[in-house]
């Protein structure tokens, strides 16, 4: 199994402070050596910050691109992969005007726009900001590449490890692992006579795994002055057919991820992933994301995967709608669609969702879709039967959605 990444949560300051680099970097680094001596490979380093809006000086939205190359720089110094921007907020406009400003200025950089939150509901304003950063970003190159650095957020906490959905609590620097574990599902499912014996088998192995990771990492993180916030095991994916979750959900018996039978598979491994005991932060849920994972993007391609079905997985315990190429000429209203509706499963469900969607200039429903990119399965761009919403719900208000009863 492999660490995705070690996320450090850090408010780095405005001027971006190096020190606080320096300090975070030697946290992230001995743990790193912690993971790989125990036999787990590290992909990446990672540093979140807090909304800039936020932070103790707080970065205004013109500063914003100048923050993120300071960020990079630093980052570069101190052997940081990459750094996520934490979310542009729906009380601050000119905060998701500035995101394709960040992108175009960095190239390690990730950042997100936050538009929607148990306490504030669905602020429609937001939702139409994302879906029109998500609408610029897709001309930033040729092949839409940049969305993939920016998520809109509906419900996502603080302390989340995954990019682009990380960002930092605003408190002391803290620490948490995100897994690349979907083998292991792969693996708990093959040559098992009963869904309880592979349940058992999966659970034991994520409760090995978070257990063994917990006892390297959290006398580190106290070692450097760091909370351990835990694990986020959302069995991310690889785009090879043995580490894909899709595989995972066809070894339980569904013919093919779309029909029928999907949602029982999922629902049955999102229960095994809830009964495992650890300390989590993050999402903790199924990752969906079509274009890394082997097997979703082909049966995205085949037709039997759709954005429809998409979104009643993230009902659950799916993480939302994740790297889903769409067809190029889709406006930022037919996106708005998606958010709202994205939105309102966040609230009513009472979990965390995010949107990264990535309109593929020049290409429409069904074209093949290849990036020269290593995290990145060959898919096809998927049918957007969405339009712009109207009325109440296309206007400049909030939806108010609260959970379901318990």
């Amino acid at each position: 199994m492999n660490i995705r990444s070690i996320t450090a949560f850090v408010a780095p300051g405005w001027p971006v402070e190096p020190r606080r680099f320096e300090e975070i970097s030697r946290c992230l680094s001995a743990a790193r050596l912690a993971l790989e001596q125990a036999g787990y490979p590290v992909q990446t380093l990672r540093l979140a910050t807090p909304p800039p809006a936020e932070m103790e000086r707080p970065v205004a939205p013109a500063d914003r691109a100048e923050f993120a190359r300071q960020l990079e720089a630093q980052a570069f110094v101190h052997g940081i992969d990459y750094v996520a921007i934490g979310p542009a907020l729906p009380e601050e406009p000119g905060g998701f005007t500035a995101i394709p400003e960040i992108l175009a200025a960095t190239e390690n950089v990730f950042t997100s726009g936050l538009y929607a939150h148990s306490e504030v509901g669905v602020a429609l304003p937001a939702a139409r900001a994302c879906a029109q950063v998500i609408e610029r970003n897709s001309r930033l190159s040729s092949d839409g590449f940049a969305n993939l650095r920016f998520a809109a957020l509906a419900n996502v906490p603080s302390g989340t490890p995954f990019f682009p959905a990380a960002y930092h609590d605003n408190g002391s620097p803290a620490l948490a692992i995100a897994t690349e574990a979907a083998e292991l599902a792969v693996d708990a499912f093959r040559e098992v006579s009963s869904p309880e014996i592979a349940r058992r088998r999966l659970v034991g192995m994520i409760e090995a795994h978070a257990s063994a990771i917990t006892r390297l990492l959290q006398p580190i993180a106290a070692e450097h002055e760091t909370r351990w916030l835990g694990i986020d095991f959302s069995l991310a994916p690889y785009p090879e057919h043995h580490r894909s979750l899709g595989t995972a959900l066809e070894l339980l018996g569904v013919s093919a991820v779309g029909l029928a039978g999907t949602v029982a598979a999922a629902a049955f491994l999102a229960d095994c992933l809830d009964r495992a005991q650890f300390k989590r932060t993050g999402f903790c849920g199924l990752f969906l994301p079509v274009l890394e994972d082997a097997t979703l993007a082909a049966r995205a391609a085949e037709g039997h995967l759709t954005l429809a079905d998409l979104l009643v997985l993230s009902t659950l315990c799916g993480t939302g709608l994740d790297t889903l190429p769409v067809p190029g000429d889709t406006d930022a209203e037919a996106l708005m669609a998606i958010l709202v509706d994205l939105g309102a499963l966040a609230l009513r469900h009472n979990k965390p969702l995010t949107a990264r969607l990535m309109p593929i200039p020049g290409k429409v429903a069904g074209d093949p879709v290849h990036f020269d990119f290593a995290y990145f399965a060959d898919s096809c761009v998927l049918d957007v039967p969405a339009h712009a919403v109207t009325g109440l719900l296309g206007g400049a208000g909030v939806l108010n959605i609260g959970p379901r009863p318990a």
